[in-house]
């Protein structure tokens, strides 16, 4: 394990990839952690494998070794979606989830510059998101049981 010469603490890393990248071990590793927050900690029993995946990239986040979060972008009409951004448990409140959003913004301007990013947050987030630029543009909604809100955010004019 890496770990940073200042803190001592596990070095965090980002990997983007195509979904056709990932190896069979890491897509399950991917798509464990997703189901163990959203289906299983959350109570929320719904198709949480969609059929989008194969045309998103994907982007991991790593703390030292372990899988500490991740999310995925996809390429809209309109505008760049971001979704199914989870934080494993033993990795919240160490600000990792704000260094992922920072990592996600940052390959949204150098890949997508000028485009407009939107997701679909659970409404007790909007404060999160709120902090990375993004405006609440709904009403709260239902979705499978749990209050959401649309958001979006201007594109950056990239790299």
């Amino acid at each position: 394990m890496t770990v940073t010469e200042e803190t001592g603490e596990p070095e965090i890393a980002f990997r983007w990839n195509a979904f056709e990248e990932l190896s069979a071990v890491e897509v399950h590793d991917l798509l464990r952690l997703r189901s163990l927050v959203f289906v299983v900690e959350q109570a929320c029993v719904f198709a949480e494998i969609d059929g989008c995946d194969p045309q998103a990239i994907h982007l991991r986040q790593f703390v030292g070794d372990d899988l500490a979060g991740c999310l995925r972008i996809i390429d809209g009409e309109d505008a760049i979606r971001i979704g199914r951004i989870a934080t494993a448990t033993a990795h919240r409140g160490r600000g990792h989830g704000h260094a992922m959003m920072v990592e996600a913004l940052r390959y949204a301007a150098w890949c997508f510059a000028g485009r407009d990013l939107v997701i679909s947050a659970q409404a007790h987030l909007e404060a999160f998101y709120g902090r990375h630029g993004f405006v609440t543009t709904s009403a709260p909604y239902d979705e499978d049981g749990i209050a959401h809100i649309d958001m979006r955010r201007t594109g950056s004019p990239g790299a």
